[in-house]
């Protein structure tokens, strides 16, 4: 295990600043935004990864247009916590993404977000277009809040324990 899968400190983690919420995918990247003040989450856009070159400058914009102190990255997990390939992929990313920005990362378990954030879709009667422009966005938007509702920051998925 490298570094960057390990959970930042909550000495080392900010308490106070922006945090960005990033819903991992291979294709498409879903962004949300917190208050400085930690406690309210906004989707953002969805981004669509092209190389990593552009995805190093967009990802640099972000971070600095919305001042962010943290990141806090999704991490999908099967039902049983266990982590997955694309656990492993999430927190390959989220590796990338900390020294790429000199942010911290935190990583969270995003179970549900996704169902959530189409259920939620769904009952606006958007189309399907629509709904999958929209979808990352919301998902990183409903687990960041999570994150920011939790007493307890420093949960880990069951198999990282």
């Amino acid at each position: 295990m490298d570094d960057s899968s390990k959970p930042v400190p909550e000495t080392e983690f900010p308490t106070f600043g922006r945090l960005l919420g990033i819903d991992f995918g291979t294709k498409r990247v879903g962004i949300a935004v917190s208050t400085p003040e930690q406690n309210i989450s906004s989707p953002v856009e969805t981004y669509t990864r092209r190389n990593e070159k552009l995805d190093e400058k967009y990802f640099l914009e972000k971070v600095q247009e919305f001042r962010v102190a943290g990141l806090i990255v999704g991490l999908p997990v099967h039902m049983s916590g266990e982590e997955s390939q694309k656990s492993k992929e999430a927190r390959e990313f989220g590796g990338w993404l900390g020294e790429t920005t000199g942010l911290p990362v935190r990583y969270w378990d995003e179970r549900f977000s996704s169902s959530a954030a189409e259920e939620i879709l769904q009952s606006m009667n958007l189309t399907k277009k629509k709904r999958k422009a929209r979808i990352d966005q919301l998902a990183a938007q409903i687990f960041l809040q999570s994150y920011l509702d939790s007493p307890d920051k420093q949960q880990t998925p069951i198999a990282y324990l």
